[in-house]
Order: C-alpha cells, then structure tokens, then sequence
C-alpha cells in the first residue's frame, strides 16, 4: 500500500469505497483462476463502464512510479489492466506496448505490438495478483524481445503468494491496496462488517496460491540431442541434434587450410566422425567451384553439413548480396553460415532474403560470444544477440563460450577446444572438451588440435571420444 501522505490515505479510501459501490469487490463463494475457492472476488473488468472512477485508479496507481527511475514503456497484462495501461499512457505521455495473449498468425506474426528498442525498461500494470503468474508469463515474452522489466504496478494484492514469486523472478512489485488495507477502509466506512473482514483474512492465513518456482523450460542440458531435435524449428537444427545423436559425435572441425586438396583430403579422412566441417572459404588460395563441388559430394558420402564461418557483419541489404553473389555464391553450398548480431535483427532478415532461390534447408549461428582474449562482447551484447536467436527460425543456434541460453532447440557452437588448456600468439583461448561441454556446448570446434596432428585421423578420433563422454556425463 501507498502510505506517502494522508492525503493519498484519503484518495485510496474514496477508490476503496468506489471500488465497492460499482460492484468491483464481491463478497460470497467463489473460484479463483488459479483454482482457489475464496470468500472475495475482485472484478475490475466494470470500471471500463465507470470512467471517473477508472481514471482515477489509473493516476493513482502512477504515482506508485514515482521512484522507479527512468520508464522507456508501460505494458498493460491483457486484458482487464489494459484500459488502467492506455490511460496512463495517455495522461503521463508514457509509451504502451500491447502483449498478445497469442502470437499473431499473419503479417509480422509479432507477441509485442508497439515501437520499442532493445534495453528499453518496461514497467508492468496488472489489476490483481494471486499467484503471479499473469505478470511472469509477461515478463517472460518482454525479456524474450530484450526489454528489461523490474518493475509491476497492481491495483490490489491478495496476499496470496503472488508478491513473492514475483520478486523471486527480480520484479519488484508495488500495490495500491493489499487485500487487509482495503477492507479496512471498507470496514471504516462501513460497506462491510468486521465480522466478513476477519473470516476474509482467515482465509488469506490458510489459503496460498502455488508457489511458481520453475518459469524457465527444463534444462537443455540434460536434455538428450534426440529429444531435442523435436524441439527445434529450424530444420538444419533438428538435423544437427540428429547427426550428432546417430554418429555419436559433437566434433565440428575447423579446416583453416589454404589450399583445396588439403581441405579436401582432410574431409574424406575424418569425415565419418564429424558432424560439422567448418571452411573460411576466402583464405582457400586456389577455390574454384569445382572444389565446392567435391566438398559436397563428400559431405553427403560421409553425412556431415558444411559451416561457412563467414561471420556476416553487415547491413541487410549487403549481406544478402555477400551471402548470394560474388565468386563464393555461399548460399548455394553452405548448409550454415555464422552471424554477428552488432547489425540487429535486419541482418538476420537479409539473410533470409537472399535464400529466394535456394530449395535446400539453411541455417545461420549468431555470435554471442567469441573466445579471443579482449573480446567486446559485453554482457548487453550477449542478451541482445541471444534475443535476436531465440526469435527467428532461420536461426540453427548460437556461438558463445557458456550457457547462456535456454531453448533446448538451439545448438551451442562453442569454439577453442583443445586437449589441454592453453592460447596461442593472438590472443585465442583453449579449453578442454569436458570444460566446453560442462559450459554448455553441444557442438565443439576442434581445428589446429586436428589440422596439426601428425596422425590428424587419431586426433580426431581422440576428440569425438573425450567429447562425446562429456556429453553423456552432463546427461546424468
């Protein structure tokens, strides 16, 4: 409850006694939504046919901002606190953003209507609370857009749960009434015996909503690769969790060779026991379209996908020419190509574009974070491009160095594996197949630890073993 000044204690007790004559506040037997029977019932649903008095809840409730600091937008929890949302909007000249109860199934098929940007801070305005879970289910689609969300604002509590799983979620929430504040104004005024007061908070002491203490999906990590390839909406995705499930391998191999024979013999000899060979095309001294053409057919003759680690940087417009045009044409031949986030979601979009012509399934790994000492991929970074993965689904996985994500249908790319701990003269970092696996990868990139062997065939060999205990390890 707000308890600034006497004066806000008079305005409550007025909305109280307003709240009660318009038949908002009922008192019976009835059925809450989360199953509990209880001898009050708060319908807000009618102060839409009570403006005065709505208006006046709406100003009320937005003094309870006053120290929340900076508020980017305001998102009303569909569908009774939405018209308490557009009047704050509109009176405090605070942007609204509108949560679909369902994903929109045409057009941009967009969860959030509105203009926002990534980073943007979001407060909730929610009616009434019992166990929370209007609001996390929220708070969850916001974050997912990379909004950031502290913050809800409810007209009443019930006491019932819901404030602590809220807060245990890192939201703080802030009432206008909890449920004992507002009958004591109604017993004040006399709307309402002491005698249904105390049989009311008798029921709130013996009655509390679920606890919610799983919002996050089961862990990907001890989620097999088989199950996980149901999971997945990007078809090279479901693929990958397949490859790595049948050949009992997590290897993705890293062919930094500069000539095509090189490239070429290395694919024929461990190709049996890779997943994922990985080209940086551009460094290929004599690539020729005849070299792409035998890379593919040893791609299907051993069953592995072809990852060109081109790692677009760019505005749509010119990535989509990068990925199609040119002398590498990539879109034709890559089943994945690998993305840096810094341009936004537009790059993920162009992309996309450039694939009108192409009859094969693709995917795109964005770059969360990379494993060279010095890296800028900051922690705002990283939420971002992890935002741009989870909502796109050209988008087979994410590139990062520790879980940072939680959809069992993306694949963790984590790059620098090697037996042993260690870096080299520029700045990149190694760790051990059981530490990356540990930290959540799933598919782990193995180059000079291959590419410089003596016997390449034993070392790769070695590594498809090491990396594939550790999975089966991280499964118990």
């Amino acid at each position: 409850m707000c308890e600034k000044s006497s004066a806000m204690d008079v305005e409550l007790k007025k909305l109280a006694i307003s709240l009660f004559e318009i038949d908002a506040i009922k008192f019976g037997e009835f059925v809450t939504k989360v199953g509990l029977k209880s001898p009050v019932y708060f319908d807000l649903r009618v102060i839409i046919s009570q403006p005065k008095v709505m208006a006046q809840l709406a100003k009320a409730l937005w003094r309870l901002s006053e120290d929340r600091g900076n508020v980017s937008q305001i998102c009303g929890v569909p569908y009774t606190a939405l018209p308490l949302a557009t009047l704050i909007s509109v009176d405090f000249n605070i942007p609204m953003l509108i949560k679909r109860k369902e994903e929109k199934a045409y057009g941009t098929k967009k969860m959030i209507e509105g203009h926002f940007k990534l980073g943007d801070n979001c407060v909730i305005i929610e009616d009434v609370v019992t166990s929370g879970s209007s609001i996390l289910e929220t708070v969850q689609t916001l974050r997912k857009e990379g909004l950031k969300v502290t913050d809800a604002l409810v007209v009443i509590d019930r006491e019932q749960g819901g404030k602590k799983n809220i807060e245990a979620d890192g939201i703080n929430m802030w009432s206008l009434y909890s449920v004992t504040s507002l009958l004591a104004y109604l017993v004040e005024a006399d709307k309402i015996t002491p005698t249904i007061r105390k049989d009311v908070l008798n029921y709130l002491s013996l009655s509390q909503a679920p606890v919610i203490v799983n919002q996050v999906p089961e862990c990907r990590l001890k989620i097999p690769f088989y199950c996980r390839a149901n999971k997945a909406t990007n078809e090279i995705a479901s693929k990958i969790f397949n490859l790595m499930e049948t050949k009992e391998s997590t290897l993705c191999l890293a062919a930094d060779l500069t000539k095509a024979d090189s490239i070429l013999q290395l694919a024929n000899l461990v190709g049996p026991h890779i997943v994922v060979l990985k080209t940086h095309v551009d460094i290929v001294e004599d690539f020729s379209c005849d070299f792409i053409k035998r890379l593919q057919d040893l791609a299907k003759k051993h069953d592995f996908l072809l990852m060109e680690d081109r790692k677009f940087a760019d505005i749509g417009n010119t990535v989509s020419l990068q990925y199609q045009k040119g002398i590498y044409k990539i879109a034709e031949w890559a089943d994945i190509v690998t993305v840096h986030a810094i341009a936004g979601k537009s790059i993920v979009d162009g992309l996309k574009n450039a694939l009108g012509n192409v009859n094969e399934p693709r995917g795109i790994f964005i770059l969360a974070q990379m494993s060279s000492k010095g890296a800028l991929t900051n922690d705002e970074y990283v939420r971002h491009a992890v935002s741009i993965a989870q909502n796109s689904n050209i988008v087979a996985g994410i590139v990062c160095q520790s879980n940072i994500f939680t959809n069992p249908g993306l694949v963790q790319l984590t790059p620098g594996v090697k037996l042993g701990h260690s870096s080299d003269n520029f700045g990149q970092q190694y760790n051990t197949p059981e530490s990356v696996v540990k930290s959540g990868a799933d598919l782990a990139v193995v180059g000079r630890g291959i590419t410089e062997a003596k016997d390449k065939l034993a070392a790769a060999l070695e590594y498809k073993k090491e990396l594939w205990t550790a999975y089966k390890k991280r499964l118990k």
